[in-house]
C-alpha cells in the first residue's frame, strides 16, 4: 500500500512539475573541429553564450520572441526534446566568389512546448540560431528579444542610418543604408541611434565577432542597439507600415503610422538567421561565406541564363559626354553610343538609368519620347549587348507582373530597382517578390537603394546585386570631411561579410584629400587611379558597373581594358593580408588567370606579397601601380609587364590613398 501511494505520488509530481516550472538545464553545442561552442541554458528564460577557443565572444544573453496574443516563446521554455545533426556538404553556387563551398556544421534543435523550436548552429567561423513556429494559425509577431552582450566593452565599428525626415523629423527606419562607419567603444555608442548591420565588434587578442542575419525573406530586418547598461546590442525592430505618403515623383513610399506589430505570419515559418561571424585574423571576414551557407538553396533548375557581367553605366557620369555631334542626355543617340563603347570594350550590359520612364505618374509603360525603346533594344541586340533598366520601387511594385512579363518579351535582360529606402517586414517581402518574378521572366534584378544582403542571392540567383553601401555615388554630394578611402579599406571587412555590394567603382577622375571636391556632374574619386582598378578585384560585385563616361574612358583605353576584361564571378578568393581600417590585399582566381587586388588609408604603405599560392612554374603578370607622384595627382600610375616565380616575395608600394592591382597568368 505504501509503495502503491509513493509511486502515485511521484506520478503526480511529474505531471504537475511543468506547471511549476523547469529546473535549470545547459545544453552545449560544439562546431566539427571544437573551437566554437554555443551554450544554451533553458530555465526561467531561453538564453546562449559563444565561446572561441574558451574566450568569450557573446555573453549570456536572453532570446525571445512575444507574439500580439500575449504569448512568448521563450519565456519560462519547457523543452520537450532536443537533437544533434552533423552536415558536411559541399555547395556549387551558380555565380559566386568561388566554384564551391565547404559546408561543414553541426546543428542543435530544441523542440519546446507550446508550439515553437529554436535551432543552433556551430561553425568552424561562428555561430548562428534561428526560431521557429510550429503553429498553423495566422498570428502577428509584437516584438523580438535578440541580444549580443560583449564582454569588457569592446570597440565596435559601426554605421547609423541617415534617417529621411517625415515631418519636419528624422526617422531612422527610413534610410539608404549607405553611411561610414565609427569605430568607437560600446559605451560611445549614442543610445539614441540605430546600427544598419552587419556590426563588428573586437574581442580578445585579435579576434572579431561580426554580427548579422541571414535567410531574410519575409521578416523585417534587424538593426542593433546599445544597451542602457552598455553590456551589449540588442535588436530593433520597424514595425510594420500602415499609412504610406507618397514622395519624390511618386517614385518612393514614406510610412506615416505603423502597426503595433513588427511581422504578419502565416502559420508554421521558420524566422532569419541571427549570426555571430568569428575572425581569429581580420582576413578571415574577407572570405566568409556564412551568409550564403545559411540561406535557403534555391530551387532546382537551369540557372545557365543568369549572365553575371560588367555595366556601362551612365547616371554617375551625369550623361557628360563630349566631342560627340549629338545633344548628350537620356535619349535614343546618347545610348546607341553606351552600347556602341560597351560592345567594342566587351563590357556585357548598359543600364538606362532614372529618367527613361515618364516622371510622376509611377508607370512603367510610359516612356519618354526622346527614347525608342524597341530600336535600342534591337541595336543592343545586334551589337551583342544587354540592356537593363532602372526603376523606382513603386512603379514596379504597382504592376510588377505585367511589366516584367513585357519588357522580357520585348528584349530587356533586367531590372535595376531603386528607393525602397527600408526594411519593414513589407519592404523585404517585396525584394523577395521581385526576385521570384524576375526569375519567372529570367530578368536579372539588382536591389539598389536597399539594405544588405542576407543571402538572397542564393535562393534566386537572378538576384545579382545589393546596395546597402556607402558607394562611389556618395562622392558626388559628400560633405567635407566624408572619408571614402578609409570606408573602402573598412568595408570589405563588414558589409562584404553579408554579401555582394553594388559599389559602382571605376572613376578616371582621381583626387588626392586636398583636392578632392564633390561635383555633381563631374564627378571624381578620392584616392588613386590604382586604387579604382583594384577594387574591381576587391569588391564583390558579379554586376560590376564602370561609372565613368564613356568619353573618359576613351581616353585612357589602357585602364579602360583592363578594367572590361576582368570578371565579376570567380573560382577562388584568398586574402593575403589586411586589417581593418587600414589596407586590404586580395586575391582571385578564374580559370588559369589570377588577380591581385591592394587598397591602402590615407597612410602610404609598401606590402610584400608571397605568390606561393600560384604554385610552381613561371608566370607572367601586367601590373598597375601607382606613379611616384600619384599622391600629388592621383591619376598618375605605371604600367609594366613582369615576369615572376611562385617561390618569390613580391613588394609593392601604394600611396596615400593608393592601390595596386596585377594580372598573373602561366
Amino acid at each position: 500500500m505504501k509503495n502503491l501511494f509513493v509511486k502515485k505520488y511521484v506520478a503526480f509530481m511529474l505531471a504537475v512539475a511543468p506547471l511549476w516550472g523547469n529546473a535549470q538545464e545547459v545544453v552545449e553545442l560544439k562546431d566539427p573541429t571544437g573551437k566554437v561552442q554555443v551554450n544554451v541554458t533553458i530555465d526561467d528564460e531561453l538564453t546562449y553564450s559563444v565561446l572561441h577557443e574558451n574566450d568569450v565572444m557573446v555573453g549570456t544573453s536572453p532570446i525571445s520572441m512575444t507574439l500580439t496574443d500575449g504569448t512568448v516563446f521563450g519565456k519560462e521554455p519547457r523543452l520537450r526534446r532536443k537533437r544533434y545533426r552533423t552536415e558536411n556538404q559541399i555547395i556549387y553556387p551558380p555565380l559566386y566568389k568561388k566554384k564551391s563551398i565547404k559546408d561543414h556544421y553541426n546543428e542543435l534543435v530544441l523542440d519546446f512546448r507550446g508550439g515553437f523550436s529554436v535551432i543552433f548552429r556551430a561553425y568552424e567561423d561562428g555561430a548562428a540560431y534561428r526560431f521557429v513556429s510550429h503553429l498553423k494559425k495566422s498570428y502577428q509577431v509584437a516584438s523580438e528579444q535578440a541580444v549580443f552582450n560583449l564582454p569588457d566593452n569592446p570597440k565596435i565599428f559601426a554605421a547609423t542610418p541617415k534617417g529621411r525626415k517625415i515631418d519636419g523629423k528624422e526617422n531612422q527606419y527610413h534610410s539608404s543604408f549607405q553611411n561610414t562607419y565609427q569605430h568607437v567603444n560600446l559605451s560611445d555608442w549614442d543610445k539614441n541611434r540605430l546600427a544598419f548591420l552587419p556590426v563588428l565588434a573586437e574581442g580578445k587578442g585579435e579576434k572579431k565577432v561580426c554580427i548579422t542575419e541571414a535567410d531574410l525573406l519575409d521578416y523585417p530586418g534587424m538593426f542593433l542597439k546599445v544597451s542602457s547598461d552598455d553590456k551589449g546590442f540588442y535588436g530593433d525592430f520597424a514595425a510594420y507600415p500602415k499609412d504610406i505618403s507618397i514622395e519624390v515623383r511618386g517614385l518612393k513610399g514614406m510610412v506615416k503610422t505603423r502597426e503595433p506589430y513588427i511581422a504578419k505570419v502565416e502559420g508554421k515559418t521558420s524566422f532569419p538567421w541571427r549570426v555571430m561571424v568569428i575572425s581569429e585574423r581580420d582576413t578571415d571576414l574577407l572570405c566568409s561565406d556564412m551568409i550564403y551557407k545559411l540561406a535557403t538553396p534555391a530551387a532546382e533548375g537551369d540557372y545557365s541564363w543568369i549572365k553575371p557581367g560588367k555595366v556601362a553605366w551612365d547616371w554617375w557620369n551625369d550623361w557628360s559626354l563630349y566631342g560627340v555631334n549629338f545633344r548628350a542626355g537620356v535619349n535614343t543617340e546618347t545610348y546607341k553610343y553606351y552600347i556602341d563603347f560597351a560592345s567594342k570594350q566587351g563590357i556585357e550590359y548598359v543600364i538606362l538609368d532614372e529618367g527613361w520612364a515618364v516622371p510622376g505618374p509611377a508607370d512603367l509603360f510610359q516612356i519618354v519620347p526622346e527614347i525608342d525603346m524597341e530600336e535600342l533594344i534591337r541595336y543592343a541586340d545586334a551589337k551583342k549587348v544587354g540592356l537593363i533598366l532602372w526603376a523606382g520601387y513603386r512603379a514596379f511594385d504597382l504592376d510588377m507582373e505585367r511589366v516584367c512579363k513585357h519588357y522580357a518579351a520585348m528584349g530587356i535582360k533586367g531590372f535595376k530597382i531603386d528607393f525602397m529606402d527600408r526594411d519593414d517586414q513589407y519592404m523585404i517581402d517585396f525584394n523577395r517578390r521581385c526576385a521570384e518574378v524576375g526569375a519567372k521572366y529570367k530578368l536579372l534584378i539588382d536591389l539598389h537603394g536597399t539594405s544588405k544582403p542576407t543571402g538572397l542571392q542564393r535562393t534566386y540567383p537572378n538576384v545579382i546585386n545589393f546596395e546597402g553601401v556607402h558607394g562611389l555615388e556618395e562622392l558626388k554630394w559628400a560633405k567635407p570631411g566624408t572619408d571614402q578611402v578609409t570606408y573602402d579599406v573598412t568595408m570589405p571587412f563588414i558589409r562584404m561579410v553579408a554579401g555582394p555590394v553594388d559599389y559602382t567603382q571605376g572613376a578616371m577622375n582621381n583626387a588626392n584629400k586636398e583636392n578632392y571636391r564633390a561635383i555633381y556632374s563631374e564627378p571624381m574619386s578620392q584616392g588613386t587611379r590604382c586604387r579604382q582598378l583594384a577594387e574591381y578585384v576587391i569588391f564583390d560585385s558579379p554586376l560590376n558597373m564602370l561609372c565613368d563616361a564613356p568619353s573618359n574612358y576613351l581616353k585612357e583605353p589602357q585602364c579602360t581594358q583592363f578594367i572590361a576584361s576582368i570578371p565579376t564571378v570567380w573560382d577562388e578568393t584568398k586574402a593575403l593580408s589586411g586589417t581593418v581600417g587600414e589596407y586590404v590585399v586580395m586575391a582571385r582566381q578564374k580559370e588559369d588567370v589570377w588577380y591581385i587586388g591592394a587598397l591602402t588609408n590615407w597612410d602610404a604603405r609598401d606590402v610584400e606579397l608571397d605568390l606561393s599560392f600560384l604554385g610552381e612554374g613561371e608566370f607572367q603578370a601586367e601590373v598597375f601601380e601607382d606613379g611616384i607622384n600619384a599622391d600629388r595627382v592621383g591619376k598618375d600610375y605605371k604600367y609594366k609587364r613582369l615576369r615572376l616565380s611562385a617561390d618569390q616575395k613580391f613588394r609593392i608600394h601604394m600611396a596615400s590613398g593608393g592601390g595596386f592591382v596585377m594580372k598573373i597568368r602561366k
